[in-house]
């Protein structure tokens, strides 16, 4: 047995994704946690707590995965 990873197989290696493509993606995710910050804040000052919550995590989840995939290479 040897140490390499069969390349055939479905856990093979992983190349990672190139810089510009990972700016471009986190580009994106900050235009998207955006429209969920305002999304969230719009609903708390319209009285809607549980839309209000749920923008501001999904803001929140959406930073922090632009920010995986921007350090992730």
């Amino acid at each position: 047995m040897s140490d390499q990873p069969d390349p055939t197989s479905p856990e093979g290696p992983r190349r990672g994704r190139p810089l510009v493509e990972r700016l471009g993606l986190a580009a994106i995710a900050i235009v998207f946690a955006l429209l969920f910050g305002f999304v969230g804040l719009a609903a708390f000052s319209l009285g809607e707590p549980f839309l209000g919550v749920m923008g501001v995590v999904g803001c929140l989840m959406t930073l922090w995965v632009g920010g995986i995939t921007l350090v992730r290479g």
